[in-house]
């Protein structure tokens, strides 16, 4: 990136998790950090670590599927940090249920979140790219895109992210700007213990048992996204748009 360029980043969902370690990371690479989710004090917390440290970061408290929270943490972010140039749509929920059992909340709950949410932070921030003829966006996805059993909702709105970073490498590539996705595999977060805790299984187990599936022989950690999202947003990545890149430990097909 040249210095006609801001080095700001928005993260959503960065409290804890996946979110956080990219935010940590792209800290670390020198980009100002707008922290974003619902859970404010997270955020909060997380960008003084940052600050801490010798970065630069803010952490904002918003829903992500809503429109007007949306728009106007983008502003803040550009009036307290500047022009966001990196947009990482990570803001992300279960609701997790056989199709005959899940209730039209559980449906848009995850879909609001996931394909709104990206849809209102990609279109509150693209305009801050486009004006500077650069731009990176960087969506998370997941192997559960291809399927998984009690996961409709979120398999769903996992699929439609991949349209959705392709479309958006289609439109926004003559302003310098790309997009890609990241679908992760199993990543060892609060979420997936949460789910060994709903299975009844101890969370060690659990990644045990998952581990031997999987070709590296190991579950995935927050940093192995981060280190992917930090590569697609810099400046030698500008001939990599449109692609979806799975973070699993082997194929995904």
């Amino acid at each position: 990136m040249t210095d006609s360029h801001s080095r700001v980043a928005i993260v959503t969902g960065a409290a804890r998790g996946i979110g956080a370690a990219i935010a940590r990371k792209l800290a670390d690479d020198g980009f100002a950090v707008g922290l974003l989710d619902l859970d404010e004090a997270g955020v909060k917390q997380g960008a003084e670590a940052i600050v801490s440290g010798g970065g630069k970061a803010i952490g904002v408290g918003l829903d992500v599927s809503n429109t007007e929270q949306a728009e106007a943490a983008v502003t803040r972010v550009a009036e307290e940090l500047g022009a966001p140039t990196v947009l990482v749509n990570n803001a992300g929920i279960t609701r997790d249920n056989l199709l005959f059992k899940m209730s039209d909340q559980d449906w848009d709950a995850v879909i609001g979140v996931h394909l709104r949410g990206s849809f209102v932070m990609t279109r509150a921030a693209q305009k801050h790219m486009t004006g500077q003829k650069w731009g990176r966006i960087v969506n998370l996805s997941s192997t559960s895109a291809l399927g998984n059993r009690g996961q409709i909702n979120y398999s769903a709105a996992k699929a439609g992210l991949q349209g959705f970073t392709k479309t958006l490498a289609i439109e926004l590539g003559k302003f310098g700007v790309t997009a890609n996705a990241i679908a992760p595999g199993f990543i060892e977060t609060e979420m997936t213990a949460a789910t060994a805790e709903r299975l009844g299984v101890p969370f060690e187990d659990f990644k045990a048992a998952v581990a031997r599936e999987i070709p590296v022989q190991r579950v995935g950690r927050p940093e192995d996204i981060a280190n992917v999202v930090s590569f697609l947003v810099s400046e030698g990545a500008g001939f990599v748009s449109g692609q979806v890149v799975y973070v699993a430990g082997g194929p995904k097909a």
